[in-house]
This record gives C-alpha cells, sequence and structure tokens, in this order.
C-alpha cells in the first residue's frame, strides 16, 4: 500500500470513529467508482479539468456500473452490509470525504444531487437471481417410484 492510500483509510478510520453508520469499505467503493467513472469520460472532457469534475447523479450511475461489474446480483446484499441504503448515503460519504480533504466539491455540489435516486433499484434493473451459476452442479433429484413412502400424489 501507499502511504497515500495509507492516509485515505486513516481518515476512513477517524471518520467513523465518530460516526460509525458506513462500513469502511463504502468509502473505499465510492472512491474506486470516482475513478472508474471520471476514466470512462469521453477523452476531450478528460483533459479538461473544470469538465472532468463528475455531478451527483453520474457519481451515482458510475457506481452502480461498478457494483454491478463487481458485485452481480450480490450488490443490493453488499451495499445492506455496508449501511448505503440510498443515494443519499453515498452523498454522505462523499462530502464527509471532501470535508476532510480527501475528495473536493464546488460550491454548486449538495448533498440533494444525491437525493431520489433509486439506489436499490439501480442495483437490481434488469439482473435475474436465476443468472447466477455456481462453480459445482448439484446432481438432479432422485425420482421416487409410484409406491415409495415419500412419492408425491
Amino acid at each position: 500500500m501507499s502511504s497515500s492510500e495509507l492516509l485515505f483509510w486513516d481518515t476512513v478510520d477517524v471518520i467513523r470513529e465518530t460516526e460509525s453508520r458506513y462500513r469502511r469499505e463504502a468509502y473505499g467503493f465510492v472512491v474506486a467508482a470516482l475513478g472508474s467513472t471520471v476514466q470512462a469520460l469521453p477523452p476531450e472532457r478528460l483533459a479538461d479539468p473544470a469538465l472532468r469534475h463528475l455531478t451527483g447523479g453520474e457519481l451515482l450511475r458510475g457506481l452502480v456500473r461498478l457494483a454491478r461489474q463487481e458485485f452481480g446480483v450480490l450488490g443490493p446484499t453488499v451495499f445492506r452490509e455496508w449501511g448505503v441504503l440510498r443515494g443519499e448515503d453515498v452523498g454522505r460519504i462523499v462530502f464527509r470525504l471532501v470535508e476532510c480533504g480527501e475528495l473536493s466539491a464546488r460550491p454548486e455540489d449538495t448533498l440533494d444531487d444525491f437525493r431520489d435516486f433509486d439506489l436499490f433499484g439501480a442495483l437490481t434493473a434488469g439482473l435475474e437471481i436465476g443468472s447466477l451459476r455456481t462453480s459445482r452442479q448439484l446432481p438432479p433429484r432422485p425420482r421416487r417410484a409410484a409406491g415409495d413412502p415419500g412419492a408425491a400424489h
């Protein structure tokens, strides 16, 4: 781990000493989503620091994209475990990191930018539990003969 990564996690630990609502991993994931979302911007936008700034909605959509990639159908479970239940929770994490100097914000950026986003709806949209595959297939269930005591009638 680099010294800047260590400092980041130290900052997260300080935040969590006074506000333990969100798991430590949630802070790291929000920053990872921010990075991956910025990197996915078109080259002309990426080249201009003024245009590279993400809105709350852009960050939320990028976070969902990364969560679906990383966790698939387990995304909602992971986010529940982390205490991140709404878009507003992501905004609270962002603004705590801004207060501590880990992220930056513009004067027009507010927590309202993260409200009214259906985080769980976005995490589950189009995903089917049945599409989750296991690495080991179970053998078929044996059929019972008609005269067996456990046979279906």
